[in-house]
């Protein structure tokens, strides 16, 4: 005849196994959770990555098949100078030169775009900086007084609207213009330098 206490701790231990399944099974599904959510998050990178270099080569593609290109060269040469922002607008404003004055307008608001872009997440800094981070930055420094200059003079209640997503862009390509240099003298000079060592290449040297 079986014992009263042998029924309970049989029953008791079939419950603690029931338990322990249970347990085990809990941890897997959310191990399984995890592990799906992080397959999930790398997907949405690769996509918004892939989305990014697709932008920025529709950025690239525009830029030169519009001819701005072009303009931002002849923006930044001498051919474009002023003493203060009333000898520009009798040279380049909208009055007395429509036709420079729309060049002007026009490849501002390209790269103003893409400062907007890059506000909003929709694409890298780093590769607009690593394409064109340089002459964007000589631009908006050569044409900082105008900009201002117009905001002063046009813009009414709070002033800072005229190309403010081309100012926000200088303030990052200029961040990214010194990490860069860091990086350069820190890391990739150093690691060329090793390269060439281990390849039996003569160290680099340039003329002073």
């Amino acid at each position: 005849m079986v014992d009263l206490a042998e029924i309970q701790a049989a029953y008791y231990m079939v419950a603690a196994t029931g338990v322990l399944v249970a347990a085990i099974y809990y941890v897997l599904n959310l191990r399984i959770g995890q592990r799906n959510q992080e397959l999930s998050l790398k997907a949405q990178e690769q996509t918004l990555d892939t989305r990014q270099a697709q932008l920025f080569m529709q950025i690239f593609n525009n830029f030169y098949s519009q001819g701005y290109r072009k303009s931002l060269m002849e923006l930044l040469s001498d051919s474009w100078t002023w003493t203060d922002f009333d000898d520009f607008l009798k040279k380049y404003g909208p009055d007395t030169n429509p036709e420079a004055w729309e060049k002007f307008r026009f490849l501002f608001a390209q790269i103003d775009r893409m400062g907007m872009l890059v506000n909003w997440g929709l694409i890298d800094s780093e590769r607009l900086h690593r394409w064109g981070g340089g002459p964007f930055i000589e631009l908006w420094e050569k044409f900082e007084p105008i900009i201002f200059g117009y905001r002063a003079r046009y813009e009414t209640g709070v002033k800072g609207r005229f190309f403010e997503d081309f100012e926000d862009f200088y303030y990052r390509l200029k961040e990214l213009q010194e990490k860069t240099l860091i990086d350069l003298r820190e890391k990739r000079l150093p690691t060329r330098m090793e390269k060439r060592k281990a390849l039996g290449l003569k160290p680099i040297t340039y003329p002073q």
